[in-house]
């Protein structure tokens, strides 16, 4: 037949439908308009999947339907940018808040599936009750646009997730180091020209020291009487040397802020090296409170600062030091944090992610504290790295579990389950991302598990080295557990990409998660390549 008489057809069909009032449904594959699947990272014992819908009709699409069976063995664990039932190996996924394709446009939803033996493909694809490819079949049915086959209708038993939070509703943070100011030369004014600012929700100032019971300033030289020039100031006017001016990176914060009204910063205090006054602190807690409160709505600054975060490094457990202060300390602390602070300002706290049976999420009570922050920051982390000089060389930050990782329980989504069964709120959590990557030098195997002889030396640090660095020096060539990993030479590192971390913001969206948040502002390149990832994937 001729494109005329095609034409000609659908017209009759679409009056016969007006008249007769039944609905007329587009063909799934037909029409231009298919769903394809490919395949991201694979670790041994799951993968990560995603299923593109495309519209190559000359018509917009509200909503769409996929459906497709796993083989024996193999189970869907999440997904993301949609919603889903499971009937055994039948899988069923709807758009969430992604339905709408314009002519010529594309939707996309991601998923984990965790499988035993060798990886399969999924098999039966079906769009809206038709084929997925763009020439197949129209839809059995045409009163509605999924199948109606009771094959395929899963029953009450069936899990299904919740859909996740709106596009736009999620936050995310990163911490601005007042050190980076130093020898990293990475200065407020960064974070307005690499276009981070533009992409954050909230700022975390870190740190503020914690000593002798009460909050105390990090540094300050840096935080608030450091000269900026026109040139290097946020705003382009230089500071003044009148007394009692402003200045420094609090000063620049301030005029960052003015740029971004949205924009809001928190006061982060301890971290790693200054952890071990928070014993003390927590002994008086309402002393500390006070104490906090007056150093973070100083006269000087209060305009700077919408909130206060804790970084405990860590409650009841060992970290650079040894707490022994009690399960309930962090909640006692927190409790008076919020009643100083008020509901009016941010309370949040920055916690470990150690997910392993009697480790360090079970040392304090997270859930009860929870009711008094606003969100934990999870550090999902930092769990492997060149500290154990001889190996095995592992990925610092895994979204998942994977055959051989060192540790069970060392993984981000086995703190996110852990801290969620325990009562604390999804939307209280944030996912976290490191901007650098940790790695080992003497290594002979590409695949993760190999043996080493030392931590990888680093610009700064051994063992350690920024996103922006990496991406040229050791350029990645493999992913694992949901993170990437580069071999060069006889060195091994691991550190996310702007891929790896699109992925991980789907599992933020797929759990309901509040957001995410990154360490740290200088590891990022001059352009925002991993930020702008963050934020998209949020998106």
């Amino acid at each position: 037949m001729s494109k005329f008489t095609w034409h000609y057809l659908g017209l009759l069909a679409a009056l016969a439908a007006l008249v007769l009032g039944i609905a007329v449904v587009p063909a799934a594959g037909a029409g231009g308009v298919s769903a394809t699947f490919s395949k991201g990272s694979d670790w041994g014992t799951g993968y990560e999947g995603k299923y593109t819908i495309s519209n190559g009709s000359t018509a917009a699409r509200t909503s769409w339907t996929v459906e497709f069976d796993l083989p024996a063995g193999a189970k869907i664990a999440s997904l993301w940018d949609g919603t889903y039932t499971a009937s055994g190996q039948h899988v069923t996924a709807k758009n969430s808040w992604n339905g709408n394709i314009a002519p010529g446009g594309t939707a996309s939803f991601g998923f984990n599936v965790s499988y035993t033996g060798t990886y399969s493909p999924p098999t039966g694809c079906k769009l809206d009750g038709g084929s997925c490819d763009a020439g197949g079949t129209t839809p059995p049915s045409s009163t509605s646009s999924s199948s109606s086959s009771s094959t395929t209708t899963p029953p009450s038993s069936s899990t299904t997730t919740s859909t996740p939070p709106p596009p736009g509703g999620l936050k995310s943070m990163g911490y601005f180091v007042d050190w980076g100011v130093y020898g990293r030369n990475y200065h407020v004014k960064n974070i307005e020209t690499s276009g981070t600012a533009a992409k954050l929700n909230y700022i975390n100032f870190a740190f503020g020291n914690v000593t002798n019971g009460q909050c105390a300033i990090g540094d300050s030289y840096a935080d608030y009487d450091r000269f900026y020039d026109a040139s290097s100031s946020v705003d382009g006017t230089s500071d003044t040397w009148d007394a009692g001016a402003l200045r420094g990176s609090f000063n620049q914060l301030r005029e960052l802020k003015k740029k971004h009204p949205g924009l809001k910063v928190i006061y982060s205090f301890g971290g790693w090296t200054w952890s071990s006054g928070f014993g003390q602190a927590a002994a008086n807690a309402t002393a500390f409170a006070n104490s906090c409160y007056n150093l973070v709505k100083d006269p000087r600054w209060a305009d700077v600062f919408d909130g206060i975060d804790i970084d405990w490094e860590y409650p009841n457990a060992c970290g650079l030091s040894c707490d022994t202060s009690g399960p309930a300390a962090l909640k006692t602390l927190l409790q008076a944090l919020r009643t100083r602070f008020g509901s009016s300002m941010l309370v949040t706290a920055a916690i470990t992610a150690d997910g392993t049976s009697g480790g360090k999420i079970d040392a304090a009570d997270y859930a009860g504290a929870s009711q008094y922050v606003d969100w934990y920051n999870v550090m999902t982390y930092d769990f492997f790295g060149g500290w154990a000089a001889q190996g095995p060389t592992a990925p610092h930050s895994p979204l998942t579990s994977y055959n051989g990782i060192p540790i069970a329980g060392f993984y981000a989504d086995s703190a996110i389950q852990k801290l969620r069964s325990k009562g604390v709120p999804a939307n209280k959590l944030l996912l976290g991302v490191g901007f650098y990557g940790r790695g080992w030098t003497g290594v002979s195997q590409a695949a993760p598990g190999g043996t080493a002889t030392g931590p990888a030396p680093g610009t700064y640090e051994q063992g350690i080295e920024d996103y922006k660095v990496l991406k040229n020096s050791c350029p990645s060539n493999g992913t694992v557990a949901g993170t990437a990993y580069a071999f060069c030479g006889n060195n091994w590192w691991s550190y996310d990409t702007p891929s790896t971390i699109n992925g991980k913001m789907g599992y933020v969206k797929s759990q309901g998660l509040g957001g995410a948040f990154f360490w740290e502002m200088t590891g990022d390149t001059s352009n925002g390549e991993l930020i702008t990832a963050l934020r998209g994937g949020l998106n």
